[in-house]
């Protein structure tokens, strides 16, 4: 229920923070009279557009919905001056695919069960008419710290109210790896989109990585339109065949040939587990998995610290996107044009990697010239760095570069930047990963240091800066000074 009268700091104690981002923080409250917990997402409306005001009454109404064991429950809304409060239930489980690579074991058996508690939601949504349009992995939580804890779906920030199975254009919304090929192309759409993320879900819990992927969202939108599905080997040779029937259903291109979730729900993978489903110990799985939470974590860690706190008002994350689904145009787009042409749109906040990597390798040399002149150019004053060899903290300002640069070892060193991996934030935003290996010459010989790192670039006044440098790794050899540049 929505409270009009009642402050929300009368009814609850505020807690620990559990969350931030661009409008709004997630803190534990306790309800004064119960002592209960709950989590309570805090927005601040008062510098909020009218149409993000009309997002978060659209959220909230959704939520309020929806009430099924393997949602996240609202329970309360406080609208005040300022802020606004979503009273939801708390969960205390964490990631579930967190918890799948902390177990001993994980089977296809286990992948079952799981899959079928997210259909559960997502049949249950689109039995109320609501489509989610971002089911991910950071989206399924487990709701306690146990054993066969509940899976839970959440944040319902893009979902939708549609008119029964009726097909409209709710705008360009999700996240680009789950994003189903007719909203790529810009058709009108249904709920079979969630059934699409659903398959890609079902597809790295098997495996433990995407079936569709480019760090180049061109290329990307033209793999999930145009790359036919595979299961290659070794890792699918021991995936149960009815197990593959299932992900091709659910990641069926055509949206009128692609399983519902109901159907899915009804298949024998789900319905006849414990005769079906293998138990052996996926293994391969789990460490795949791992590496692939460990890229997701790297990443979200980055935009949402970084970016949230610079730029988020005006940036548009590539990891999740939000095209206006309030405007509903009055004919489908992608019957007026080719598919090419719709990539190409699409991918058109894209900029160009190469020259992202031209500008890291420019700071880099810039570095180990000494040359402050161009740093100043290069890096915004107000830029963080994270070298857990230096203090193991994050510390501010241009300053903290020229300090590493002097007491740098390897003044006269060479350096290569190897797997460099560009991945843009909106048309402002980007953010490169790769290897650096350093080679420098000592008294007695040539050594050589390899670090990972990333650089997060961000264009001000139409020129890039360096707002954010993380080091991952370190593998300098014993006795080498450790400092970053």
């Amino acid at each position: 229920m929505t409270q009009t009268g009642k402050k929300f700091l009368e009814e609850f104690d505020l807690e620990e923070d559990l969350g931030r981002g661009a409008f709004s923080i997630v803190r534990r409250c306790v309800h004064k009279s119960t002592n209960k917990s709950y989590a309570a997402k805090i927005v601040k409306v008062s510098k909020m557009s009218d149409r993000d005001l009309m997002k978060l009454d659209r959220e909230a109404r959704i939520c309020r919905l929806l009430k099924h064991e393997n949602i996240v429950q609202l329970f309360e809304v406080f609208k005040e001056i300022d802020y606004q409060y979503l009273v939801f239930e708390l969960i205390t489980g964490g990631e579930l695919f967190e918890e799948i690579v902390a177990r001993e074991s994980y089977s296809e058996f286990d992948a079952s069960h799981i899959i079928q508690q997210v259909l559960e939601s997502i049949d249950y949504c689109h039995k109320n008419n609501i489509i989610h349009r971002d089911v991910k992995p950071e989206n399924l939580l487990l709701a306690k710290k146990e054993p066969n804890s509940a899976v839970k779906l959440a944040d319902f920030g893009l979902a939708v109210e549609c008119l029964g199975d009726e097909l409209s254009w709710f705008g360009f919304a999700g996240t680009p790896g789950y994003l189903s090929p007719e909203l790529i192309r810009e058709e009108k759409y249904g709920k079979k989109v969630d059934v699409w993320s659903c398959g890609i879900v079902l597809y790295i819990l098997m495996v433990g990585y995407i079936p569709f992927w480019h760090d180049d969202a061109h290329k990307l939108y033209a793999q999930i339109i145009e790359k036919p599905l595979e299961f290659p080997s070794p890792e699918w040779d021991t995936v149960s065949p009815e197990a593959k029937t299932l992900i091709a259903s659910m990641l069926e291109k055509d949206p009128f040939k692609r399983c519902s979730a109901r159907q899915a729900l009804d298949s024998p993978w789900i319905q006849n587990r414990s005769t079906v489903a293998r138990r052996l110990n996926r293994q391969d799985t789990m460490l795949v998995l791992k590496k692939f939470n460990a890229r997701r974590k790297l990443k979200g860690a980055i935009l949402s610290t970084i970016l949230t706190n610079k730029f988020a008002r005006t940036a548009l994350l590539v990891d999740r996107i939000d095209g206006k689904p309030d405007e509903i145009p009055e004919k489908p787009k992608a019957q007026e044009v080719k598919k090419d042409a719709v990539i190409h749109k699409l991918a058109s906040q894209v900029m160009i990697p190469e020259e992202i990597i031209q500008i890291t390798d420019q700071f880099l040399h810039s570095c180990l010239k000494l040359d402050f002149e161009k740093l100043e150019q290069q890096c915004d004053p107000d830029m963080t760095m994270f070298d857990y060899t230096i203090a193991g903290t994050s510390m501010n300002g241009l300053n903290l570069i020229k300090f590493a640069c002097e007491h740098s070892s390897k003044r006269n060193a060479l350096i290569s930047m190897l797997s460099p991996n560009v991945t843009f934030c909106g048309p402002d935003g980007a953010l490169i990963t790769y290897v650096r290996l350093t080679e420098y010459e000592t008294e007695s010989n040539t050594q050589m240091s390899q670090s990972e790192e990333t650089i997060l670039w961000k264009r001000i006044e139409g020129k890039w800066k360096l707002v954010h440098m993380h080091r991952s790794k370190n593998c300098c050899p014993s006795g080498s000074k450790p400092f970053l540049l």
